[in-house]
């Protein structure tokens, strides 16, 4: 079964490969759903394709706006760019956009968006004989419902989410962005308005706001906790679903490689019919995250996937930077976040086995010269603790 991570850029894309992935979905400047994403350009795009083949891993594309009129003329060009580079497949929600992708990347697979509601084997069926390879389902159906579609269309690729954050709109076509600040989340310009805290105005009595629910906070009534499916894995294994999804191509580096070899590690382990070690479900707690919820596999039901008291992140750790290099006796850390003497760091790994923590005794700058804390965005060095390969590896702490 695939492990496929979000890439929102180059650097998330070698993280998500070298933590475990088999592979990685991104999208170019153009026609993907997460426009407020650094995302990939052209040049970028070719260095994707070749990161990602010479790591014999793949590639996908998001190409899953809902197109406008004036999107049509830029679409053909910018498709037989991604065919020519050699990317593994197209994702793709809007039937235009198919349609020209069968005319303009005949030879690249097209994995239909779970923007498309891809709720029945009917509809399944549909797209793969229209020419689809693979169906992303929709976020809103059951298992059972899932196993019934293998069913019935067992030619066809299904790939389903299985952690990050959901939207409150049927699989992620929402107005709301639109209706209050003119940037569409269907034109990949969502303003995440469904985290906002509501409450209630009286037409005649402007200015003066009443709670939706006895509340001093108000309500956060249309906020979504976020997925995790890690307790479900060996299910899905069994079911045979080709691919398994983690959301995220606007998270840190941090929340991709941490996710991805919580969930490597685990399909590694449940390939062997082994079960996963609870410490591992605990690492899923130390990324930024909102509750969790499983949301509907069990059954189409509503109630276990909003949290009204706010919108705020959970964060147990934080990221604090990463290993960009070594000599004999240091490690080089590019600082995302302060930390100072006496602090206690973390340093995580592909292999979750391979982690240590370690208390910080002396911090040298570029210049070697000695200093109390860290600033972000510079380089450090912090003398080795251990013996080992720091290739890859990413420093936390735990947040107070």
């Amino acid at each position: 079964m695939e492990l496929l991570s979000p890439a929102g850029n180059i650097a998330k894309l070698k993280y998500a490969l070298n933590y475990g992935a088999d592979a990685v979905y991104a999208s170019g400047k153009l026609f993907g759903l997460r426009a407020k994403s650094t995302n990939f350009e052209e040049k970028e795009l070719v260095e994707a394709v070749e990161y990602c083949h010479s790591h014999k891993k793949k590639l996908y594309i998001t190409v899953n706006i809902f197109a406008h009129n004036r999107d049509i003329e830029k679409l053909p060009d910018y498709l037989k760019f991604l065919e020519k580079i050699g990317v593994d497949a197209l994702i793709i929600s809007d039937p235009g956009v198919f349609a020209l992708a069968r005319e303009f990347a005949p030879n690249t697979d097209i994995h239909i968006s779970t923007q498309a509601n891809v709720t029945s084997w009917k509809t399944a069926e549909f797209w793969y004989k229209s020419g689809a390879k693979r169906i992303i389902l929709a976020r809103e159906l059951t298992f059972s419902e899932i196993l019934e579609i293998k069913n019935k269309v067992p030619q066809v690729e299904l790939e389903m989410f299985v952690h990050g954050a959901m939207c409150i709109s049927y699989s992620g076509r929402c107005l709301l962005s639109s209706f209050f600040t003119g940037r569409s989340a269907n034109q990949g310009l969502c303003t995440q308005p469904c985290r906002w805290n509501y409450a209630l105005m009286e037409e005649k009595r402007p200015g003066e706001y009443f709670p939706i629910e006895e509340d001093k906070y108000g309500t956060y009534i249309l906020n979504s906790k976020d997925l995790c499916l890690f307790d479900r894995l060996s299910e899905i294994y069994k079911a045979g679903i080709h691919s398994v999804k983690i959301e995220g191509r606007m998270k840190s580096i941090y929340y991709v490689a941490n996710v991805t070899r919580v969930y490597r590690k685990a399909l590694d382990l449940i390939s062997e019919n082994l079960k996963p070690p609870v410490f591992l479900r605990e690492e899923l707690q130390k990324i930024s995250h909102r509750q969790y919820t499983e949301a509907f596999f069990d059954k189409f039901d509503s109630s276990d996937t909003q949290y009204f008291g706010d919108s705020a992140y959970i964060r147990e750790y934080q990221f604090i930077g990463e290993i960009v290099d070594t000599d004999e006796d240091f490690i080089l850390i590019f600082v995302r976040g302060k930390f100072q003497i006496g602090d206690f760091l973390e340093i995580i790994f592909p292999q979750p086995e391979n982690d240590y923590t370690f208390r910080v005794e002396k911090i040298f700058n570029e210049e070697n010269e000695e200093i109390t804390f860290s600033k972000p965005n510079t380089i450090v060095k912090l003398k080795k603790n251990k013996q080992v390969d720091y290739k890859n590896g990413i420093v936390r702490k735990k947040a107070k």
